[in-house]
Formats: C-alpha cells, structure tokens, sequence
C-alpha cells in the first residue's frame, strides 16, 4: 500500500487526504501545527458522519477511512510518503517555502505535487529539490465529489513522474485532463475569466446578481451562476488567479474587475467570510446589491 503526505489541512488539503484514504492509501496530513493537522482529521471525521447518516457509507467503511489518515507535524515523516501533495493558499511565496521544507525529507523515488490552481509549474520546480519529479495536481473544490483531476508537468517534470501522477488520480477516482503549463491551465483558464466578465456586468449596472446568476443557469445550464460560485471559490482566490493570468501573459483582457478588487479589500470573500456577492448570515443567501 503507498503512502500519500498532504501538507495543508484546509479545506483543499482534507479534501484530497479523505479521498486518498478512501480509496485506500495511508495518508499522512500535515499543517504547520499538530492543532492544526488533528482539527483537518476532526473535520474528515465530521464529513464521514455525514455520509453514514445519509447512508451513503457504512459506520465500518467511515472508521477505516480515518485510521488511514495520520496527522503529522514533523516533516521528516514525509521521508515514508510516495507521493507529496502541498495543498496550502494560492501563494507562491507559501508554497515555495514549503517546497524547500518538505524536499529536504522527499524520498529518493517520491513524487513533490503542488495543487496550484494557476501557478506555473516550471517556475515553481526551481525550489524542489528534483524538478523531474516535481508535478501540478489541479484537484477541484469539493474534492471528494469532484471528479476531475487537472495533471500538469513542467518543462523539466519527467514522463515518468507524469504517468505516476495520473495513475494516482485514476486511483483515487478522478478523471485525468492533462493540461500543459499555461497559465490557469484548461478549467481555470477559461472559468475564471467568465466569471470576472460576469463581476465587470455587475459593476456597470448591466444586471443585477441574481438576473446574472439566473441568465447563466438557466441559458448556459450551468450548476450555479458565475457570482454564486465566485462566492464558493472565495473572491480573494479568484483575483489572485486574475492576477496571474495578467502577469503570466501580459494580455489586458486579464485585468480583474475594479468591483472584485473592492469586496477583496473589503474583507467580503464569498462564503469562508460570510459575506461576498451573497450575505450568508441567515439561512438563505441573500444578494448584497
């Protein structure tokens, strides 16, 4: 049975640590204290309950789950994992430290993956310890139920290292799209962008929020609308992505809507600050303007 290190217990890491213990791996879950990585468990834990008392799980099934997932706060245990997934906040000042920590334990054979959801890859290689086996596992939010898996190798990232990331996310349930190393990749690449588009309509009056979520649903058959998921993803993660994108290509058709710069600095994230394009306080959202 292998192994599989998660460092960051948040809401990305404990999804890709309980879909890796469900499908059979033992996973070592790790954040930047033992508080912190047994908190990341307790909320596994939790979302296992959830899914005995819908019975979409047996009580057996949700207690093996857990014991495979062991939380850690001592990076030299990742020496034991095959595969390292850091999964900490679109930060590539974070994520580069974290890479220069973690390779010092990497094993000899094992793969160092980052779930960057528009960093580039290449660039980020430099700070492994072996750019060859060093990859970008784009999981999507919720991972557990998500079944799409971006796998995307650098310019460096050898064949091998390709082959072995994509048979873990066919192992772990996921269906592979295998992206090259361009900015925002395939889903972001185009998903983000549409939903900036849709804050750029809000910010000139040309529809309100719950018109523009409703035109996008109903027209484009769209789960949710562009605003109601811009608040899932969290709007200080989708101007960072915005960000990137005009960095990465110089191409002005990237430049993030002033009114999505505003609630950002506002402190209105989406749902994780209660507040976004929706007011989260009662039971049902409400639309902020």
């Amino acid at each position: 049975m292998k192994t599989v290190a998660v460092i960051g217990a948040g809401q990305m890491g404990r999804g890709i640590a309980q879909s890796g213990a469900q499908a059979g791996y033992d996973v070592l879950l790790s954040d930047m204290s033992m508080d912190l990585a047994e908190k990341g468990k307790g909320t596994i834990a939790k979302a296992l309950d959830r899914l005995v008392s819908r019975e979409k799980m047996t009580t057996g099934d949700a207690a093996a789950i857990l014991d495979r997932i062991t939380p850690i706060a001592d990076l030299a245990m990742l020496g034991k994992a095959d595969f390292v997934i850091e999964a900490a906040t679109e930060r590539e000042d974070i994520k580069l430290k974290i890479f220069e920590s973690a390779g010092a334990h990497l094993g000899a054979e094992a793969i160092l993956a980052t779930n960057t959801s528009s960093i580039p890859i290449t660039r980020m290689a430099r700070s492994a310890p072996d750019a060859a086996r060093f990859i970008g596992l784009h999981f999507f939010n919720p991972v557990p139920v998500m079944q799409l898996v971006e796998v995307i190798p650098g310019l460096a990232t050898s064949a091998e290292t390709t082959a072995r990331a994509s048979a873990l996310g066919e192992a772990m349930g996921k269906q592979v799209v295998l992206s090259q190393d361009e900015p925002g990749f395939v889903v972001n690449r185009i998903l983000i962008p549409m939903i900036n588009e849709a804050i750029f309509l809000l910010g000139a009056g040309t529809a309100s929020i719950p018109d523009i979520d409703k035109g996008l649903k109903l027209g484009a058959n769209h789960p949710m609308g562009p605003l109601e998921l811009a608040d899932f993803i969290g709007l200080d993660t989708v101007l960072a992505i915005m960000q990137v994108f005009l960095q990465g290509t110089g191409d002005s058709k990237y430049r993030p809507a002033p009114l999505l710069t505003k609630y950002v600095e506002a402190g209105w994230l989406g749902r994780k600050s209660g507040r976004g394009f929706y007011d989260y306080a009662g039971e049902t959202p409400v639309p902020t303007r």
